[in-house]
């Protein structure tokens, strides 16, 4: 029997692959950091290695010297994964029986193919098209299915919901799923199935707390005829989705807050092709705290942060915040300070103001569609009105922290973005 060990500090990816191969009759193994890592290499002498570049306790580079230097396991061929490498460090790898490198989010199908090369082993790998996102706002779990059902990322969608669950202490976990852009049949309906199975293992969430958002008459009469799914509502708007899942948490607010006020601040659409929004969340131990810090800065070393806001306090506490990483921040007091360099400067993250005096957020996100630069944005607001919070989201925006600021916060919405998607 085939054997291979996986070396990767993401959960989502390392209990993926770990499942997935295991499921093609090849005896699986993992490690969640390199001296793990160089120690099973040692123990197991696998038929192969996939390991992340970024690792705690060893580097990457100095595992595979120590794996270069035993005849034993200098054989053995590796597929490095990253979130980003230059061409000189992808070069640089060669020299350790690297066979390929694949950056994240990784092809699932292309790091399959890979494997099968290796191995002499034949993966049946679901390539229809599918894009799958999945995000947390407030205690609410969105997940946006697009252009298809794909068996593969389904899977990984299951440790994707368990790895934001762990990472915001979700207690009663509330579901979204947005399904738009499918044309599914009756031949879908074992891959639908395969879906909502995935979403109740993953979450763990009641059925009354789980919201289809869809206009697919197949999709609706899908539910409707399945006596075990009819407490699932499935509905065509947003705001209906939101009205019940938002009810248990209106109840208990205090000082008799009004529900259109709460909705105002938390929900960016009442539509149902867009997102949501209020990121503000709260750390209930400092000793969770610690373990989201010590996961940051592994994740952070070497991070470029923008911090693009006319509000000097704003730009010292992300400054603060992320210096604690090891991460360097620029700032920027406007919007055509941040669009001067924002196609010549690399950013990891760019936090950005809606409300700024000369060129606001909004211009920002036209300006940056218009000229094809993409970036991982988040935005900044104390704005709380909904017609200002749809229009950033209808902009492609996905983040979205409110005003005040928390480090605690600051450094989830870091941790959910930095970690590897799909």
């Amino acid at each position: 029997m085939k054997q291979v060990l996986v070396i990767d500090e993401s959960p989502l990816m390392r209990e993926y692959l770990r499942a997935k191969l295991e499921e093609n009759g090849i005896d699986a193994s993992v490690a969640i950091n390199g001296l793990d890592g160089i120690s099973k290499i040692r123990g197991l002498q696998p038929d192969l290695v996939i390991m992340d570049y970024h690792m705690s306790r060893q580097t990457c580079i100095s595992l595979l010297e120590e794996k270069k230097r035993n005849p034993n396991t200098a054989v053995i061929p590796v597929i490095v994964t990253a979130q980003t490498l230059d061409q000189r460090k992808i070069i640089e790898l060669v020299n350790y029986n690297v066979k390929k490198v694949f950056t994240k989010p990784i092809r699932i199908d292309a790091l399959f193919s890979t494997m099968s090369d290796i191995l002499g082993i034949e993966f049946e790998i679901d390539k229809t098209p599918c894009i799958i996102e999945a995000h947390v706002n407030e205690d609410i779990i969105f997940v946006e299915i697009a252009q298809g059902l794909n068996r593969e990322k389904l899977d990984l969608l299951r440790f994707k919901i368990a790895e934001l669950l762990e990472l915001y202490e979700i207690r009663v976990p509330k579901v979204i799923v947005m399904l738009s852009d499918l044309n599914l049949g009756y031949a879908d309906g074992p891959n639908l199935q395969k879906m909502v199975e995935t979403i109740l293992l993953a979450s763990r969430a009641r059925h009354r707390n789980i919201r289809i958002l869809t206009n697919s008459n197949f999709i609706r009469q899908f539910f409707t005829g399945r006596k075990e799914l009819e407490d699932i509502e499935v509905v065509a708007n947003l705001q209906f989705a939101l009205d019940g899942l938002l009810s248990e948490l209106d109840s208990k607010l205090e000082f008799g807050a009004k529900k259109a006020e709460i909705i105002g601040d938390r929900v960016l659409s009442a539509t149902g092709d867009a997102h949501t929004g209020n990121m503000q969340l709260k750390f209930d131990a400092e000793s969770r705290k610690a373990l989201v810090l010590e996961e940051v800065k592994e994740l952070g070393k070497n991070l470029r942060i923008a911090a693009v806001d006319d509000d000097f306090v704003i730009q010292e506490l992300l400054k603060s915040t992320f210096s604690e990483i090891g991460a360097t921040l620029l700032p920027y007091s406007d919007g055509d300070e941040f669009l001067a360099v924002a196609d010549t400067e690399k950013f990891d993250l760019v936090f950005l103001d809606l409300m700024m005096p000369k060129v606001n957020g909004f211009q920002v996100l036209d300006d940056l569609k218009a000229r094809d630069i993409d970036h991982r944005i988040i935005v900044l607001s104390a704005v709380t009105k909904r017609d200002a919070v749809v229009k950033a989201f209808q902009m492609g925006v996905k983040s979205y922290l409110v005003k005040p600021l928390k480090p605690e916060a600051i450094f989830r919405k870091a941790m959910e973005i930095l970690r590897p998607n799909f």
